[in-house]
C-alpha cells in the first residue's frame, strides 16, 4: 500500500480584531505561531508544514521557523471568510503548482501554543487506524453544562432545563468540547464537505493543560505560565 501524503496546513491570517497581529503576538519571547510550527515540525507523522497566509509579515516568520508558505488570495484572509475554502485552497495549489496530492489535512491553528508534536501524532495515528471521516481534539469541559445559565433580563433560566441540573460536579456526566488543536481529515472529505465533522467523526482526547486556545489577553498570561513551567 502507497504511504499517504500527510500535510499540516497552519492558517495564519493577518488580522484579528480581539488581539492586534494576534499570530504573532510575542510569548516568551517568540511569536505564537512558532509554537505551532515547533510542534508540526517535530511530528514525524506530517510530511509537510505548509502556512496559509495573505502577510508578508507571518511569512517570514513562518519560513524563518521552517515551514513552507502558500500565499492567501485577499478574498480568503476578510473577517468573515470560513475556514474550509482556506484549506481547499491550500491543496489545490500544492497538485496545481507541484503536482502534489495531499491525502490527510491535518488543520492546526496558530493560537494553540501547548499543544506538543505526540498530539499531532496521536490525531494522525487514530486517523489512520479507523474508519472515520475525521478526527477532531477535544478536552473534558472545565464546568459542566448543568451549571450554565441564560438570562432573560436578571433572570437565570437554566441552559439544559431545570430537570437537568445538578448540584454535585460528581453527579454530572463528562462532556467534552473542541480545542481547537488538531483536526484531521482526508482530502476526500474536505473538498466535498463544508464542515470537519461529520457523522463519523471521531475525538482524540488532549490534556487541559495543553488545549489552551489563545483569545484573549488574559490567555496569553495563562499560556506563559505555562510554558515557563514546562520543561525542556
Amino acid at each position: 500500500m502507497t504511504k499517504p501524503n500527510v500535510v499540516g496546513i497552519v492558517p495564519a491570517r493577518g488580522g484579528s480584531k480581539g488581539i492586534p497581529r494576534k499570530n504573532i503576538r510575542p510569548l516568551l519571547g517568540k511569536p505564537l505561531i512558532h509554537y505551532t510550527l515547533s510542534a508540526a515540525l517535530r511530528c514525524k507523522a506530517l510530511d509537510r508544514v505548509v502556512v496559509s497566509t495573505e502577510d508578508e509579515e507571518i511569512a517570514r516568520i513562518a519560513k524563518a521557523c521552517g515551514a513552507e508558505v502558500v500565499a492567501r488570495p485577499g478574498e480568503l484572509a476578510q473577517d468573515d471568510t470560513p475556514s474550509i475554502p482556506v484549506f481547499r485552497h491550500v491543496v489545490e495549489h500544492l497538485k496545481r503548482e507541484e503536482g502534489y496530492l495531499a491525502d490527510i489535512i491535518v488543520v492546526l491553528q496558530p493560537t494553540s501554543p501547548l499543544r506538543k508534536a505526540e498530539d499531532i501524532e496521536a490525531g494522525i495515528r487514530k486517523y489512520q487506524g479507523n474508519p472515520c471521516d475525521s478526527v477532531i481534539s477535544v478536552c473534558p469541559v472545565e464546568h459542566p453544562p448543568q451549571w450554565m445559565y441564560r438570562l432573560e433580563g436578571d433572570r437565570m433560566v437554566a441552559l439544559l432545563g431545570e430537570d437537568k441540573r445538578v448540584l454535585r460536579r460528581q453527579d454530572a456526566p463528562t462532556v467534552y468540547r473542541l480545542n481547537g488543536a488538531v483536526y484531521v481529515v482526508g482530502r476526500d472529505w474536505l473538498m466535498a464537505k463544508d464542515w470537519l465533522i461529520g457523522d463519523n467523526s471521531l475525538a482524540f482526547v488532549m490534556a487541559p493543560e495543553r488545549s489552551l486556545d489563545i483569545d484573549t489577553e488574559m490567555d496569553l498570561v495563562i499560556a506563559e505560565a505555562f510554558l515557563r513551567g514546562r520543561p525542556g
